[in-house]
């Protein structure tokens, strides 16, 4: 995303750089507005990242309490949208350090409640009969519940790399570390699922087998969307 791809979003045309810089000489409402830009990205990352919607909403609340705070420290070395994913991912994973827990039961029971809300339903979805879409749900929870089995560290690079699409190389700005670190995050993490998720890969046209390197992950990890967007 570009700096001013987020002006669209809203009635302030400020490029996101412009927003921080006006937030940090005391304009109160421009990090409002950067917020809302980029809320439903930075919460499905936070979902993904945690697990569920009450420990995502307080890793979000702590990466954009963060984010507030040290606006001053951002020089324009990277584009805001990745800086405000690194504060984000870095709460939640400092959260998930804290606590030690691995959960298993990854979607939220509510899941109905956000149907309306950026992609919990797929368009490939949509077309299908009540049974699908039992059937694609199902598969969903296996790939999250896999996934929130892996260390943290592998978690968030999957799901910044093979879930919400950013390159490698942006990603390892996020994750404050080499490009080599990511994609073998990346790699041994999909070498893991691919192991859990056999018999569902294969299900859904796949051989079994993680994708090597920095090439996508197996299409059921890929497709899996979680609900965007924190409860209001």
């Amino acid at each position: 995303m570009s700096e001013t791809d987020g002006s669209h979003h809203g009635t302030d045309a400020r490029t996101d750089a412009e927003l921080i810089a006006a937030h940090v000489d005391g304009d109160h409402h421009a990090f409002g507005e950067l917020f809302a830009r980029h809320r439903d990205r930075l919460w499905a990352v936070a979902l993904r990242t945690m697990g569920n919607p009450d420990d995502a909403a307080d890793g979000l609340q702590d990466g954009m309490v963060a984010a507030y705070r040290r606006a001053a420290s951002f020089r324009g070395e990277a584009q805001v949208t990745t800086w405000l994913h690194r504060v984000v991912v870095n709460a939640c994973l400092d959260r998930l350090r804290a606590a030690k827990v691995r959960r298993t039961d990854v979607l939220p029971d509510d899941l109905e409640e956000y149907g309306g809300r950026g992609s919990t339903v797929s368009a490939t979805d949509a077309a299908l009969d009540p049974a699908d879409l039992t059937v694609a749900a199902d598969r969903r929870r296996q790939v999250l519940a896999a996934l929130a089995t892996l260390p943290d560290e592998q978690r968030a690079a999957l799901v910044l790399v093979d879930m919400e699409g950013y390159p490698v190389a942006e990603v390892a700005v996020m994750l404050d570390c080499a490009v080599g670190t990511v994609k073998s995050r990346c790699s041994r993490g999909r070498t893991r699922l691919a192991a859990l998720l056999v018999g569902l890969l294969d299900d859904a046209g796949g051989d079994g087998h993680p994708d090597p390197g920095n090439r996508p992950a197996p299409r059921a990890v890929r497709s899996t969307h979680p609900p965007r967007g924190p409860p209001a």
